[in-house]
C-alpha cells in the first residue's frame, strides 16, 4: 500500500514539474480593467441592496420585538452585521478604484 501511495505522489509530483509553459497573449490592459471595474461595480450594488434589505429586516424585527430580549438581539445584530458588511463592500469599491487609477497611470506611461 505505500509503494502506492509513494507512486501516485511521485506521477502527480512530476506531472507538476513537466508541465509545459503556457504562454499568454498579449492583453490589452484597458479591456481588463474595465472588465474588473465593472464586475466590482455590480457586486457593490448587489451588496448595498443586500444591505438594504437587512436594514429593513432588522428594523421590522427591532420594531415588532414587543420587549422579547431575544428577538431584540437578535435585531440589533442583523442591523450592525448588515452595516459592517455594506462598509466592507463599499470600502473594497473605493479601494479597487484606487488600485484601478494607479495602475492605469503606471501602464500608460
Amino acid at each position: 500500500m505505500p509503494t502506492r501511495l509513494r507512486t501516485i505522489g511521485l506521477s502527480i509530483l512530476l506531472s507538476l514539474v513537466w508541465v509545459a509553459p503556457a504562454l499568454a497573449a498579449s492583453a490589452d490592459v484597458a479591456r481588463v480593467q474595465n472588465f474588473l471595474q465593472n464586475a466590482i461595480q455590480i457586486l457593490v450594488t448587489l451588496a448595498g441592496l443586500l444591505a438594504a434589505g437587512f436594514f429593513v429586516m432588522g428594523g421590522i424585527g427591532y420594531i415588532t420585538s414587543s420587549g422579547n430580549p431575544e428577538r431584540l438581539e437578535g435585531s440589533k445584530r442583523t442591523i450592525i452585521y448588515s452595516g459592517l458588511g455594506l462598509a466592507i463592500a463599499i470600502g473594497a469599491f473605493v479601494l479597487s478604484n484606487a488600485i484601478s487609477e494607479l495602475a492605469s497611470t503606471a501602464f500608460t506611461k
